[in-house]
């Protein structure tokens, strides 16, 4: 098949833009560079440095392509809290542009990125997907109606459309900016560097973590899978697990004791977060592989930054 992937040189692009062309794939990448690293890309991966506005560029590499995922997106809660315009114009604004281009180029199937944080604070766990989704920062926000722009553009004009709600993925690339780094590589240099290891609030809030590998195999399944047009589908591990046991799983694995600092700062988010995985087990055939630990592992083996493996 021949796909474009929207943000094709971040995390999660670049991992399955290398996959896909591992498997035979022609794939094509549009991402402008805001946080991705071309150098990340397989040399059979032809990337284009470009955004997702720019719909005549879009035009261009949509030819003949069967599928779009739609990655490109601004992801962090914290700094969507200081800048909700940016976020509304780069996840939504940017979500439409896509849309438009593809409705004009007649690809026959979208599959967007999502994420559980559209969810929000809910008095249940596992988030299934029927829940009503409360999100509570302007990244959730904007995942939502990114959502609802994919799927009601694609119902209009006839495209099949998928949402993978992806809770935190995690693994060797991860990006580590300076502000609001992810939690699990910012653990992980801290603990191999001797920095302080700095938790937000009591370390008792929980997280789905799911391990790379096991987001890009649902991702691939979303491209051909039957059944999945206008669907929202969670990708996550189906475990809920707390910050201050991620300190724990570090220890474990590097056997060596952290100090944590426990900071009065919150960072924004729900408090518990765990995925429901039956609809994705049904129509995309998961079954989550890598365990925590093993990630963890898999994760400082792989990535040049955590210097020495455990």
């Amino acid at each position: 098949m021949r796909f474009l992937i929207t943000g094709g040189a971040g995390f999660i692009g670049s991992a399955l833009a290398n996959r896909l062309a591992r498997d035979g794939h022609e794939v094509r990448v549009i991402d402008n560079l805001t946080s991705g690293d071309p150098n990340s890309l397989d040399p059979a991966v032809l990337f284009t440095r470009g955004d997702v506005a720019d719909i005549p560029k879009l035009w261009t590499l949509l030819q003949d392509v069967a599928c779009v995922y739609h990655l490109a997106a601004r992801v962090s809660v914290p700094e969507s809290i200081k800048y909700p315009r940016d976020y509304n114009h780069v996840n939504v604004g940017g979500t439409v542009s896509v849309m438009e281009a593809i409705r004009d180029a007649g690809v026959q199937r979208v599959v967007l990125a999502s994420s559980g944080a559209v969810y929000g604070s809910q008095p249940t766990q596992p988030l299934h997907e029927d829940m009503a989704p409360n999100p509570n920062s302007p990244y959730a926000v904007s995942k939502l109606a990114a959502e609802i722009y994919v799927r009601t553009i694609g119902a209009l004009w006839g495209i099949e459309t998928v949402s993978l709600r992806i809770f935190n993925a995690y693994g060797p690339g991860q990006q580590l900016p300076a502000a609001h780094p992810p939690v699990i590589p910012r653990f992980l240099k801290a603990a191999m560097t001797g920095a302080s290891l700095v938790i937000f609030g009591d370390g008792k809030q929980t997280r789905d973590f799911v391990y790379i590998d096991d987001v890009i195999d649902a991702l691939c399944a979303a491209a051909t899978a039957p059944h999945v047009d206008r669907q929202v589908i969670n990708v996550g591990s189906g475990i809920e697990v707390s910050i201050n046991e991620i300190v724990e799983a570090v220890e474990r694995i590097l056997d060596r004791h952290l100090e944590p600092i426990y900071s009065t700062t919150v960072e924004g988010g729900a408090q518990r977060m765990c995925a429901d995985l039956s609809r994705a087990r049904t129509l995309l055939g998961l079954e989550p592989r890598i365990s925590l630990h093993e990630g963890l592992r898999l994760t400082l083996e792989r990535d040049p930054r955590f210097a020495v493996a455990p």
